[in-house]
């Protein structure tokens, strides 16, 4: 899909880079697999306009952070950084002159993802309980 976009896309891709897209990434990509290789491709978060629903809930799921935001000014190349600020609120920071707001994620979404997605998750709860 992204090497039809991008020839040598996959070259380009270093473990830890952020992949930066458009309006609903994903789409059509219902199989787990459609995040997994993004995964295994050493990325571990994808900040577009919109996602897919069902894409949206696999990244989560499955530990690759997926983040809404305006990336239209975004470059390609761009030095980028998530975060949070001090009040909770998750910034993407562009190069070192721009900084960006993101849609919120919920606070159970965020320990979901630190733990590695959701298996994992449960796995250290113990149980299906909040």
């Amino acid at each position: 899909m992204l090497e039809d976009a991008v020839p040598g896309f996959a070259a380009t891709v270093r473990y830890g880079d952020v992949l930066v897209a458009g309006h609903n990434f994903g789409c059509g990509s219902a199989m787990e697999v459609a995040v997994t290789v993004v995964l295994g491709a050493g990325i571990r978060a994808v900040v577009a306009k919109s996602f897919s629903r069902t894409y949206l809930r696999n990244a989560m799921n499955n530990g690759l952070c997926a983040v809404t935001a305006d990336t239209s000014g975004i470059a390609e190349g761009a030095a980028l950084r998530l975060r949070l600020d001090e009040a909770g609120a998750l910034l993407l920071d562009v190069a070192e002159d721009t900084t960006l707001p993101c849609d919120p994620i919920a606070p159970f979404m965020l320990e979901m993802l630190n733990a590695g997605g959701l298996v994992p998750y449960l796995r250290a709860r113990g149980d299906f309980s909040p």
